[in-house]
């Protein structure tokens, strides 16, 4: 395998609150709500992704959005040439739904964070060797936290980010069985990216970081 820059640290707004809220949706219509939103009770690592229709172009007016502290990155990042786009628009950290060789040896490259997703140890362990700063456990729900234990038993030293089918009454097991942090899409957003309600996605946000806090605190 060829070398790669330095690995890039894990994001600190990742690590912090233990929580990407990942804002897939069928337009870009009402993104800067939802990030907003998410940022104001606490959840400070966003990702958009290119599945949405306007993504890319979205990235910047979301950025002004939000605080100067919350971590904004692109999901579903498949290509080497996404990745320079989205890099280019101002994504902080890359996502993407398996091991994309192209995509981390790019951010590596660009000294970017990125997360590939893995299922396996072996994959894991790809993805890791890629220089990745913590890889993705996708699709977390097909083996839940028992899973997410299973294999960190011999691979202890890569930081894994459930996501998929997470649960909010699941953050804390995920956290207790040793994640980094978790990935959290349609049990957080509900529908708030097709115009529902902002204040009970507030909510849903307190009670996702309630959640973590109660993980971490079961190690």
């Amino acid at each position: 395998m060829a070398s790669v820059p330095q690995r890039s640290p894990i994001t600190p707004q990742l690590q912090e609150s233990g929580i990407v809220a990942i804002l897939r949706g069928s337009s870009d219509r009402h993104l800067e709500g939802v990030a907003r939103t998410l940022g104001d009770a606490g959840i400070t690592c966003l990702e958009l992704t290119l599945t949405t229709p306007g993504a890319v172009d979205a990235l910047a007016r979301v950025r002004r959005q939000l605080d100067s502290g919350v971590a904004l990155g692109m999901g579903s990042v498949i290509t080497a040439d996404q990745a320079a786009a989205c890099l280019d628009a101002g994504a902080e950290f890359l996502v993407s739904p398996g091991v994309c060789a192209e995509v981390a040896l790019y951010a590596a490259q660009r000294g970017v964070a990125c997360y590939p997703g893995g299922w396996t140890p072996t994959e894991l362990l790809e993805a890791w060797g890629l220089g990745a700063p913590a890889v993705k456990l996708f699709p977390a729900a097909s083996g839940g936290p028992r899973h997410l234990e299973d294999v960190r038993a011999p691979l202890p030293h890569i930081p894994l980010v459930p996501t998929g089918g997470v649960a909010l009454d699941q953050i804390a097991s995920y956290l207790a069985a040793g994640a980094v942090a978790v990935g959290l899409g349609g049990p957080l957003i509900g529908d708030a990216l097709e115009g529902g309600s902002l204040t009970s996605l507030h909510e849903r946000a307190g009670a996702a970081l309630a959640a973590v806090r109660s993980g971490r605190d079961g190690r």
